[in-house]
């Protein structure tokens, strides 16, 4: 009887995408079992690769846009479109760090007004529900763009307009809502990332993600003052208290603004995935599923893409879920508690991190023809 492997991969960052990675994944399942039935799902977690998983796994069509940058520069931006109605959209798209050069990386200015834009594009398609993935940002400004993008002012004390960025929350003295898209009102919309964090505190947007933005100690406070200011505002005005909600950290505190003026629900990001590309059903006769991406460590369990594929196999089935990665760091084991089985390096020895990036797709097709080869002794 003919095997069926189910490959749910992420992208390795830097390196290959997610769909590349899939690929070559297959060609080392192939080179064991030439007649296996291998269904291929290239996967994200909100953030890189998110609208190729699903326009590879759906009927659909990319649409490309000219926004404005984290900086404020144009930029062109694609999303999805499914022929279901639902729109895929990656806020890094428009606003996110891979836009900037390592010395622009600024969030007291950078802003996610060009992904209230890439909304907007995809409402004036015709989109009766959105996914926006939250990972990869530039930002640190709650969703204040994004507001501002698609109606809403945001006035200081002399009723001006802010300007674009983090930094200048702490002048937002009140929030007008009436001129906010009324078409959002009807549009279900998942905002998918894959982190827990809280708007502000030690564990909020500014302290845990704002230094890889370009953001100093003292930008960290005053970012997070900022952000605890805006919710404060954002409580008075539309009644909404976000600043503690788990994901309302996520991408510089966009999941907040999502929360406060649009219907959005906060979702883990693979779960989004897997629910939309029909997952549980195409592992119904699986006998092995291949999950990966570039690294796992003990921190993979906090929403990473291949414990979120273990734990949804393993709710349903008893199958074997091989993890192939290119790095294996600290607490790797924490994942075999949730799912994983046994966890592969792509690397076949000592090797550098370029040489690993510059011969991912050998490296790939080797280390699944590793697992297929295990496999096939165990079956034998």
């Amino acid at each position: 009887m003919a095997v069926k492997v189910v490959i749910a991969s992420d992208s390795f960052k830097g390196s290959v995408s997610a769909v590349e990675a899939v690929s070559y994944l297959e060609e080392g399942i192939r080179r064991v079992w030439p007649e296996a039935e291998v269904d291929g799902i290239p996967v994200a977690d909100g953030g890189e690769g998110t609208v190729d998983a699903f326009l590879h796994s759906l009927p659909g069509e990319r649409i490309t846009v000219p926004v404005m940058g984290p900086l404020g520069a144009p930029v062109q931006a694609d999303f999805a479109l499914l022929n279901d109605g639902t729109a895929v959209i990656e806020m890094a798209a428009a606003s996110g760090l891979p836009l900037l050069a390592p010395e622009e990386r600024n969030p007291m200015c950078t802003t996610t007004y060009g992904t209230g834009q890439l909304m907007a594009a995809a409402l004036d398609a015709g989109c009766t529900r959105m996914v926006l993935g939250l990972g990869g940002s530039a930002t640190n400004d709650g969703g204040a763009g994004v507001a501002q993008a698609l109606g809403v002012k945001l006035l200081d004390a002399q009723g001006r307009s802010l300007p674009p960025g983090g930094g200048a929350l702490n002048r937002l003295e009140r929030m007008e809502l009436s001129g906010l898209d009324s078409r959002l009102a009807n549009i279900p919309i998942v905002a998918a990332c894959d982190v827990t964090n809280p708007l502000c505190g030690p564990q909020g947007a500014s302290a845990v993600y704002g230094p890889q933005k370009g953001a100093d100690d003292e930008m960290v406070w005053e970012l997070d003052e900022d952000l605890a200011h805006f919710a404060r505002i954002g409580l008075a005005c539309t009644g909404r208290d976000v600043a503690q909600v788990p994901g309302a950290g996520a991408a510089g505190g966009l999941g907040a603004g999502l929360l406060l003026f649009t219907n959005a629900q906060i979702r883990s990001g693979i779960t989004t995935v897997l629910d939309t590309v029909g997952f549980d059903r195409r592992i119904a006769d699986a006998d092995l599923v291949i999950t990966g991406e570039g690294r796992i460590d003990g921190q993979s369990i906090c929403g990473k893409t291949p414990v979120g594929v273990a734990q949804r196999v393993k709710a349903q089935r008893n199958i074997p879920v091989v993890a192939i990665v290119g790095g294996i760091g600290p607490q790797a084991e924490r994942v075999y508690d949730y799912g994983i089985d046994a966890i592969f390096s792509t690397a076949p020895g000592p090797i550098t991190l370029e040489e690993a990036m510059d011969n991912s797709n050998t490296l790939l097709a080797s280390a699944a023809e590793r697992v297929a080869r295990l496999m096939q002794a165990v079956r034998t």
